[in-house]
């Protein structure tokens, strides 16, 4: 990790989680999703809380390809305490003997792509990869799950809500949400008399190693920004999101793990709502940039504008949480980091 604006913020998360600690000393941790923009700041912020505070920890990561993966980001290999086991989540085979206190699940198939082509696939992979990790769970004796799930649970957000509360229902119209909703329910029969588990409800997000190039909006902008070419905006603009920098992200995961109420879900990410066309002037504006932001679709008079933006009311109040980054912050980060990055290509 030489990026000196990644080790700040990597400081700051095991900074706020230093309270956590004690609950954290000698726990043996399982990973899925490890390798990803989720996977990558919980390996740095468990290298760092590991090494700042002395804590006897293990973590394992389940990955396809370890090897591509460490030979991409050589900063994870070698590092004591963090290892890596090959295989696919649905049918990896357990470490033999092995034990683990904590379990983090957070393997999916986030693929727009997938979803478009193959929804009946998307659904399986999201659906029978719990399935395999519940089992796992409880051949390894873990005490507490944290199934990183999504705000695409809820389906659309009506328009009579600016932000959608966990005790909203809704009705998920994408095989990705369905897939998350069903392993949600899927989490919690097997957890009742076995172990604990907390749901997290992430929805959207913006800093270091985010992708910029497939379908998060954010990371495309910051993308055209960094090559100097037309912010196209294919919709109308109106469509309004919230965004939540990736060091604030860690700090409510390891919280959720370790303190989050067992059978509960808890919405993750920012309530500050923003529209679509606003952040592309943001990010704009944070790149130092002059690039023309286009925007293709034509606003429809009197429709209300699509949101996806939830309450973050239930992490506030139980557990303490909140938006440490404002989005101006946020999207200078990673877009300073990118231009780093670049650098050393």
């Amino acid at each position: 990790m030489n990026n000196a604006m990644l080790k700040e913020d990597v400081a700051s998360v095991v900074g706020v989680l230093r309270p956590l600690c004690e609950a954290m000393g000698g726990q043996r941790i399982f990973l899925t999703g490890g390798t990803g923009f989720f996977g990558k700041w919980l390996l740095h912020s468990f290298l760092g809380l590991r090494k700042t505070y002395g804590l006897d920890l293990t973590l394992t990561v389940l990955s396809r390809d370890p090897k591509h993966f460490l030979s991409a980001c050589p900063e994870f290999d070698g590092q004591e305490g963090l290892g890596f086991i090959e295989g696919d989540v649905r049918s990896f085979v357990p470490p033999a003997g092995e034990t683990y206190g904590l379990v983090i699940h957070g393997a999916t198939a986030a693929s727009a792509k997938l979803e478009h082509e193959n929804p009946g696939e998307m659904y399986s992979v999201i659906t029978e990869g719990t399935r395999h990790m519940l089992d796992f769970v409880q051949q390894c004796s873990a005490k507490r799950l944290l199934f990183i799930s999504s705000g695409a649970v809820y389906g659309p957000q009506p328009s009579t809500l600016s932000h959608v509360p966990e005790t909203y229902e809704g009705t998920p119209i994408t095989a990705y949400g369905r897939g998350k909703k069903e392993s949600e329910r899927m989490c919690l029969d097997a957890s009742t008399g076995c172990f604990e588990c907390v749901i997290a409800r992430p929805f959207a997000f913006v800093g270091p190693y985010l992708p910029l190039d497939i379908h998060f909006a954010i990371g495309n902008f910051i993308r055209d920004c960094l090559e100097n070419r037309p912010i196209v905006i294919a919709g109308d603009g109106t469509p309004l999101r919230s965004y939540l920098y990736a060091a604030d992200l860690m700090e409510w995961l390891w919280t959720l793990l370790l303190c989050g109420e067992h059978g509960r879900a808890y919405n993750v990410g920012s309530d500050k709502a923003i529209s679509i066309s606003d952040l592309a002037l943001l990010v704009r504006s944070c790149a130092g940039a002059k690039n023309e932001v286009v925007v293709r679709g034509r606003k429809v008079e009197g429709a209300p504008p699509a949101q996806y933006v939830p309450s973050v009311e239930r992490a506030r109040s139980e557990l303490g949480l909140r938006v440490r980054h404002e989005l101006p912050d946020a999207i200078s980060r990673t877009i300073v980091w990118n231009r780093e990055c670049n650098l050393k290509v």
